[in-house]
């Protein structure tokens, strides 16, 4: 297909110093939790953005000393030749496909001090920790001042030796030194480096100046946040100063508004696409220099009206990258309606705010194993027998995702078969749930393909018995009958049945509300969450909305939850207390009553009663096992039906968020060829390994890898999958 000529200015390449822009789209710097320590799979998830179209790929967070660490996150460092070493292989990735390599570096101020055990590195003032408050910061001498100024020019040279392109100097969020020396609220100095403006911008005056000296052939981007969001730095006021005196020393300016998670990267459930327009609006004027800015983008509509304008020179994006990382190529070739848009959930976010954790995706469940698994998000293993036939039941998250990928790979004979009338599973209502509309567009896309894809026929309105599935002439089975959510009360706290919950016409649980729209009015209701995730805070706003009396009782003492991984908790606790809702924070549900419920406090087991007129229980999931353990009790009938793979996926195995059911289905999908696709295969592990050299390191690529290796089995990009001349499965093939 053609590009659509509305988007041709996405493509217009762009001089900025002394490179150049092949288009208008920037993969802006954000954290993965892979860093310098993990730097295959950091160089492979930086090069597949690359190859999908961007222009320019950045790095996350690169720490330019080494004693300003933090335990939440694995970042990049570039203070010696090994962070030289690991970071010329993503440059490299990066440059192979014809985009421009970015490092961002930043000087962590008043870092914790946990890991080298040493104190904490000064900040602009005394000041706690930014993130641990058990750790303290000393203010900056003049010597540190000068110091600092020297790890940004070593770890500026360092990039230039490691082949990057551009270097982004970071000017963002509280860690940064040259944003807390800006901030009045933080910056309480009495010499040259506080109280005026033109004192609090000094240090950056002097780095800028000091970085440009220092390389020879780099763009210098100013990364910088315009607004803080908090009423300290105003687009208005000091943004707009800011840009206006840094400006000759930049050849891009990378803009963000407010901190990180929230509200900078918004989620959907209270930021729309391009929340960020009007700030830019207020500084472009500042800018002689060419800008990016970040609005969780994803219609190249709005993409090149802000280009078009003036708003923005470059579309920038991290989420909308994760999601889709070959969004740029998709609409060069007129393929929209491929794009796997980003749906904001910030699962990405939460994730790199776990130790030990690394980026995942709602959407795209091959982020992160580029590298390790060596997964392309476009490109499949066709498998040997294509002719396979193969039974999906189930098409929720999980279910979908599977049917998807095999279809992709190429197999040409599968059917996904649901009882529901339409597909999606779970998902069939979560974007129902006050603020989540966007959550379905992982339906939306998923439909979308198999609506193109040949070899995979979805069948509805039929639940399948044992029986049937022994007599539908399937070769393989997949099961994936999701989960629901357990009536009787068992949680995390209580290992039994909440007693007066079983059987209880006044209990429900979020599928009875969501799946038959139930609605309540007038009434006292309790809602009971131990799931801590996005659940019971949303089934507690529909129905408060709804005009009734709601108590939420939180089995956390802080009742953001998951949620304040994912940066929606500032917003959701206040849009319940908005409603009228009471919250009962760090208490157990311990008995449904007639008329009411009795809580206990879990810190000081003093027991409450509250007066309910309804409860609703969002305490676990339990898996939807029936069909599958009816088979797996009856091998012989497996073998009698030819059945030679009969597995179990997502919930069906065990519940879990939405984007490990969809990672499930999906490497079930990738590795269905093996003996036994329900034992995951092997993956690259990066370690080191004592005595050996790179290939030890390596572990060897996996059997399904991709990436530089040759292949026995062809491979298949997703627009070629499918065939109209296909084998369909003999039996109960209708409905």
């Amino acid at each position: 297909m053609a590009r659509d000529p509305r988007h041709d200015v996405l493509f217009e390449p762009l001089r900025i110093g002394p490179r150049t822009l092949r288009n208008r789209f920037y993969v802006t710097p954000h954290a993965t939790n892979f860093g310098t320590d993990f730097p295959g799979a950091e160089a492979y998830y930086r090069g597949m953005r690359a190859e999908g179209g961007w222009a320019a790929v950045s790095t996350g967070a690169c720490l330019v000393n080494i004693d300003a660490d933090n335990p939440r996150w694995n970042l990049h460092h570039l203070v010696d030749d090994g962070d030289e070493n690991n970071l010329r292989l993503l440059a490299s990735k990066v440059q192979e496909h014809g985009a421009l390599a970015g490092v961002e570096l930043i000087y962590y101020a008043a870092g914790t001090g946990l890991r080298t055990r040493l104190p904490a590195r000064p900040g602009v003032s005394q000041v706690r920790s930014y993130g641990i408050s058990e750790c303290s910061a000393p203010a900056m001498t003049k010597a540190d001042i000068r110091q600092i100024q020297r790890q940004y020019v070593d770890a500026a040279r360092r990039a230039e030796r490691a082949g990057f392109d551009l270097i982004n100097v970071h000017l963002r969020e509280a860690g940064s030194v040259a944003y807390q020396l800006l901030d009045p609220y933080l910056n309480t100095r009495t010499d040259e480096y506080g109280g005026s403006f033109a004192n609090r911008v000094r240090f950056a005056v002097e780095l800028f100046d000091m970085v440009r000296d220092a390389v020879d052939d780099c763009a210098i981007v100013g990364g910088f946040c315009i607004d803080s969001a908090d009423g300290r730095i105003e687009a208005a006021e000091d943004g707009y100063r800011f840009i206006e005196t840094i400006d000759s020393y930049v050849d891009l300016w990378d803009l963000q508004v407010g901190r990180w998670i929230y509200p900078d990267a918004g989620p959907s459930r209270s930021h729309r696409q391009g929340w960020q327009v009007p700030y830019y609006e207020t500084v472009r004027p500042a800018a002689t220099k060419p800008i990016v800015g970040v609005g969780r983008f994803t219609d190249p509509d709005v993409m090149a009206d802000l280009v078009r304008t003036g708003v923005l020179d470059v579309i920038g994006a991290a989420r909308p990258s994760i999601s889709d990382p070959f969004l740029p190529a998709k609409v060069d070739e007129g393929r929209l309606e491929d794009i796997r848009e980003c749906i904001g959930c910030n699962m990405c976010a939460s994730r790199v705010e776990i130790p030990g954790a690394f980026i995942a995706c709602t959407q795209n469940a091959t982020v992160g194993e580029e590298y390790r698994r060596g997964w392309h998000p476009e490109v499949f293993t066709r498998p040997a027998d294509t002719e396979a036939p193969v039974l999906v039941i189930g098409a929720g998250p999980a279910g979908l995702e599977c049917a998807v990928t095999l279809g992709r790979r190429g197999f040409e004979n599968v059917h996904l078969v649901d009882a529901g009338d339409s597909l999606g599973g779970i998902m069939r209502w979560i974007p129902r749930l006050p603020g989540l509309q966007e959550w379905s567009r992982f339906l939306d896309y998923r439909v979308s393909q198999l609506d193109r894809l040949k070899g995979v026929e979805v069948i509805l309105n039929r639940k399948l018995t044992a029986d049937d599935v022994l007599d539908y002439g399937a070769a393989s089975v997949v099961v994936a009958t999701g989960a629901a959510w357990d009536p009787t009360g068992v949680n995390t706290y209580v290992h039994r049945p909440v007693p007066g919950a079983a059987g209880n016409d006044a209990v429900y649980t979020p599928d009875q509300i969501m799946r038959d729209d139930l609605r309540f009015s007038g009434l006292r209701v309790v809602v009971f969450d131990a799931d801590r995730y996005f659940m019971g805070q949303s089934i507690a706003e529909r129905i408060a909305a709804d005009g009734n009396e709601v108590v939420f009782v939180s089995s956390e003492a802080d009742v953001q939850g998951y949620l304040r991984l994912t940066g929606e908790a500032q917003y959701q606790i206040r849009r319940l207390l908005d409603l009228g809702v009471k919250i009962v924070p760090n208490s157990i549900l311990r008995e449904v009553l007639d008329g009411g419920v009795e809580l206990e406090d879990r810190t000081t087991g003093r027991i409450d009663r509250l007066g309910a007129d309804a409860v609703v229980m969002v305490t676990q999931r339990v898996p939807d096992t029936s069909l599958h353990d009816a088979l797996a009790a009856d091998p012989a009938g497996l073998e009698r039906a030819g059945i030679t793979k009969l597995l179990r996926i997502g919930d069906c195995l065990v519940p879990r968020p939405i984007a490990d059911a969809a990672f499930d289905g999906h490497r079930v999908a990738r590795e269905f060829d093996s003996p036994d696709p329900g034992t995951p295969q092997t993956f690259i592990r990066e370690r080191r390994v004592v005595g050996f050299g790179d290939g030890a390191f390596d572990g060897g690529l996996p059997p399904t890898a991709t990436r530089g290796v040759r292949t026995t089995l062809p491979l298949v990009r997703a627009q070629d999958a499918g065939s109209t001349d296909r084998r369909h499965i003999k039996k109960g093939q209708e409905q």
